[in-house]
């Protein structure tokens, strides 16, 4: 399952605070758009972001990580994500 999660980027901070569960990656990607215009933020500026937990989870659960990634097994990665579009 997708999940939005509270990233700050901190290292020290291991756990990541569930914002959010979705079952598909779209639906994700919706609550991340809606979440942004709620707080009137770019995506980096909200620190949130979408990783995939396998298992069940629900919103204000903690994660480490361990426990997600960044894409699921077999999902098409944008090219994008993959490659740096920069020198």
């Amino acid at each position: 399952m997708y999940a939005l999660i509270y990233d700050n980027q901190n290292p020290a901070q291991l756990l990541k605070q569930v914002i959010s569960v979705h079952r598909s990656r779209k639906t994700a990607e919706n609550a991340l758009f809606k979440r942004m215009k709620r707080l009137n933020k770019r995506v980096w500026q909200c620190y949130t972001r979408i990783v995939w937990v396998d298992g069940q989870v629900k919103t204000n659960d903690l994660l480490n990580p361990s426990m997600f990634s960044a894409w699921r097994k077999g999902e098409k990665i944008p090219w994008g994500e993959l490659y740096s579009d920069c020198d």
